[in-house]
């Protein structure tokens, strides 16, 4: 009568799990995407409001549109849209060089504004490797390993105080990856994975619980991490 239990108890206790471990990925995802819905939705709605301070007609429009969900969303992605249709020809272009020497001349603007630019050029640009390799890492001691990605090469004065070949490495946290620290290391020091970024990733946010189908190293003489010209 005990043994039956026990196994009754395993069961259930198994099936539990199982039906979690099954809806527990589409709730959170379900969460993530409604709450970053709201955010945008919040944002959009406050910009309005600025607006129509200055606007009436944007009143107008604000309720109009108030209370549909998503609509700041849908919204975001049309006025990106437009600018990129905007930005596609030379008159666009040209636009988009004055905004940018009009905001150089802005004190402290102009230091975060040139940042962003340039990390965002280097990171959507279509020649760059920044991101395109993920990295294994002796961090942060001798003997224990990180998984991070390569983000580019050292350059200017920071390459000219080093001896050897080093590679710029930026090694997330976890389970949140959008925060983490940024290493200059050897060259001889890094192993490239074949895994690719994504594998990587998911590696990192599950905290290793989530393992890549085939985690296998390349040579060291074999990895290419030299930035493009």
């Amino acid at each position: 009568m005990a043994r039956a239990f026990c196994m009754l108890k395993h069961r259930i206790q198994r099936y539990f799990l199982t039906g979690l471990l099954t809806w527990l990925p589409l709730v959170i995802t379900v969460w993530v995407l409604i709450w970053l819905l709201g955010l945008i939705d919040s944002i959009f709605v406050r910009i309005v409001e600025q607006l129509g301070r200055f606007l009436p007609a944007v009143v107008a429009f604000s309720n109009l549109v108030h209370g549909i969900p998503g609509i700041g969303v849908l919204v975001l992605g049309a006025v990106i849209l437009l600018t990129g249709l905007m930005v596609a020809n030379i008159v666009g272009q040209w636009w988009v060089r004055q905004w940018g020497r009009l905001f150089s001349r802005i004190p402290v603007f102009r230091s975060v504004y040139s940042s962003v630019k340039q990390v965002a050029d280097t990171l959507f640009s279509g020649s760059g490797k920044a991101f395109s390799k993920a990295l294994l890492v002796q961090y942060p001691r001798q003997g224990s390993w990180s998984v991070g990605f390569f983000t580019g090469a050292p350059s200017g004065e920071v390459s000219s105080h080093l001896s050897e070949e080093h590679v710029s490495v930026f090694i997330p946290t976890t389970p949140n990856p959008t925060s983490g620290f940024f290493l200059i290391v050897p060259r001889s020091d890094v192993i490239e994975l074949r895994m690719s970024v994504d594998e990587a990733l998911k590696y990192i946010i599950s905290m290793g619980v989530v393992a890549p189908h085939e985690p296998a190293v390349l040579p060291r003489e074999q990895g290419d991490l030299s930035p493009r010209s």
